[in-house]
């Protein structure tokens, strides 16, 4: 066999040994040596092949595969801007700590830098976003087997810690030949072992908090369940009040933490009241929804901040201290003010009761109104992938937190791009229902999500698309202030006038447009399958909305 599909075979084989299940093809000609090994390896039942024709969706399908297993995943993809379309991809699941391993075909150095078709300096293109993997170019000559094996467990190993790109330069022939002759035996290890076994490594223990005070309050962002439901156990042993974004909720209920429900319309306010002012604040994971977490790490005396990632979260720098981790082990028994948790449970109820009224008096459909209804419809142990815009906002703002519902959003760089393909790669790695609530922007930035051959194994997905004919967050920003009433509407609202039930129908995707309550839950419990529910909500009158929210909340707290 020629070189290239030696190193292929070789490649594949031992991605399998070091754990890799989960494999998604982009199609093109120089990664053809390892799509074929792929189908291979697939059809043999080692692995599990996922085949997309659009790099940029592939690459967010691959981050949801891999989110929804907790295991790295491979992709692969042809030279040239094919790998430069896995970029945003790359850069979510860098700043998300997502495993991903791009393998990204090349052309031979004899062909770079000579006009070569489909060539550009690929190796590094994504920068800091990903560490890169070299693999020679394969000889027929002895030694190669244990370079390539050793080099493949190199890969698998730094993907631990998030993307990996192995650039694999190779010459053709890039199709299998008839010659049969290879200058070594081409085994792996026996017992199917790994090259190298690496073994896992192990989360520093955090160190001892500093002063915190008798009021202190943990705030939970986006991060690493087991990291936040060890600092959300900790606070639940000392007693402290939990605020926590939508992709924690599950860590603070698991466990058992005492969590302020309505804790981002308490805190989004023009001025925190006295009695909720913390003397200590602690911070896990890496909240990205309000810029109220800054302001807060500013005005506290003493703040902690929880992660393992040493691009740790403090915006404000005002952090005191940091750790790796927040066990109760670590939570000094220092006595807490008998009435700080009581205060914020009782604004907490005040607000709850204000927002519910404001809710019971709203037309239907407002965007805050299906965000509520959406969560608390799901059936349990479902998977929600939030869209980066209003509606991990409006989840935020009004649902009622539910601990049987996992709950994903795209917050390592919160770009609207390839929310389709990460919901659909999560409902099929974690194997469950999945459900993806997103704005009609974010939806239809990555159609291509729904573009499946009908080889390809379909999710079980519901896409909640709240359709709002542009750009509805705007309206809530500096941009929609009324006097910059003249230009939003064309550079910010960006009316389309796309037909989503045609564009679906293209798909053959079932489409379903709904209009009360009763038509979103009938739904939203339909048979499992892909399919897309669209709720036609007003975007007039949306900044004036939530003023009055914002002024009920407000009476609340006072």
């Amino acid at each position: 066999m020629n070189p290239s599909t030696a190193q292929a075979r070789v490649l594949v084989d031992e991605l399998v040994r070091c754990g890799v299940r989960q494999v998604v093809v982009c199609p093109g000609s120089r990664n053809a040596p390892l799509s074929i090994a792929l189908h291979a390896a697939a059809l043999a039942g080692r692995l599990t092949l996922h085949v997309r024709i659009d790099e940029r969706s592939a690459g967010f399908f691959a981050l949801g595969l891999a989110k929804g297993s907790a295991a790295p995943v491979a992709i692969t993809c042809t030279s040239g801007t094919a790998v430069a379309n896995l970029h945003p991809a790359v850069l979510e699941a860098h700043h998300a700590g997502v495993g991903l391993l791009l393998l990204t075909a090349d052309r031979p150095a004899e062909l770079q830098s000579t006009g070569a078709n489909q060539t550009i300096a690929q190796r590094g293109v994504f920068g800091a976003a990903a560490s890169v993997v070299d693999f020679p170019v394969a000889e027929r000559r002895a030694g190669q087997n244990a370079i390539w094996r050793a080099t493949v467990c190199r890969a698998v190993a730094a993907a631990a810690d998030g993307p990996v790109q192995v650039n694999l330069p190779l010459r053709e022939p890039l199709v299998p030949d008839a010659d049969p002759d290879w200058p070594e035996p081409l085994a792996g290890r026996a017992r199917e072992q790994p090259w190298t076994v690496v073994s896992t490594r192990e989360i520093v223990t955090g160190q001892q908090l500093p002063d915190l005070g008798s009021r202190v309050l943990l705030v939970l962002g986006d991060g690493e369940q087991v990291l936040l439901t060890e600092a959300a156990t900790a606070a639940a042993a000392a007693g402290w009040p939990v605020l926590a974004e939508p992709t924690a909720l599950g860590a603070a209920l698991a466990a058992g933490a005492e969590l302020i429900a309505n804790g981002a319309l308490i805190m989004s306010g023009a001025e925190l009241p006295e009695a909720l002012r913390p003397s200590g604040l602690v911070v896990a994971g890496r909240p990205t929804l309000a810029r109220w977490v800054a302001k807060l790490m500013r005005a506290t005396p003493a703040v902690h901040v929880v992660d393992a990632n040493p691009r740790w979260t403090d915006p404000a720098h005002a952090a005191h201290s940091v750790s790796t981790r927040l066990t109760p082990a670590e939570v000094p028994a220092r006595q807490q003010d008998p009435g700080w948790l009581a205060g914020w449970r009782q604004v907490d109820d005040a607000v709850a009761v204000a927002v519910h009224k404001f809710l019971a008096d709203q037309p239907w459909p407002t965007g805050l109104q299906v965000a509520r209804e959406v969560v608390a419809a799901l059936p349990a142990d479902a998977l929600l992938l939030l869209g980066s815009s209003n509606p991990v906002r409006l989840v935020d703002l009004v649902a009622t937190p539910r601990a049987d519902l996992r709950v994903h959003a795209n917050r390592g760089v919160a770009g609207i791009d390839g929310s389709v393909s990460t919901a659909a790669g999560l409902a099929i790695g974690a194997g469950r229902p999945g459900y993806a609530l997103l704005g009609d922007l974010t939806f239809l930035h990555d159609t291509n999500g729904l573009l499946l051959g009908p080889a390809e194994q379909r999710p079980d997905l519901t896409v909640v698309v709240l359709n709002d004919g542009g750009g509805g967050i705007f309206s809530l920003l500096e941009q929609g202030a009324p006097e910059h009433a003249e230009s939003f509407e064309r550079v910010f609202g960006t009316p389309h006038q796309v037909d989503l039930a045609a564009l679906c129908a293209a798909h053959r995707v079932p489409h379903r447009r709904v209009r009360t309550v009763s038509e979103l839950r009938s739904a939203l419990a339909a048979e499992p399958g892909l399919r897309v529910v669209e709720v036609p909500v007003p975007r007039e009158g949306l900044r004036a909305a939530h003023g009055v929210l914002r002024a009920a909340v407000d009476e609340a707290l006072t």
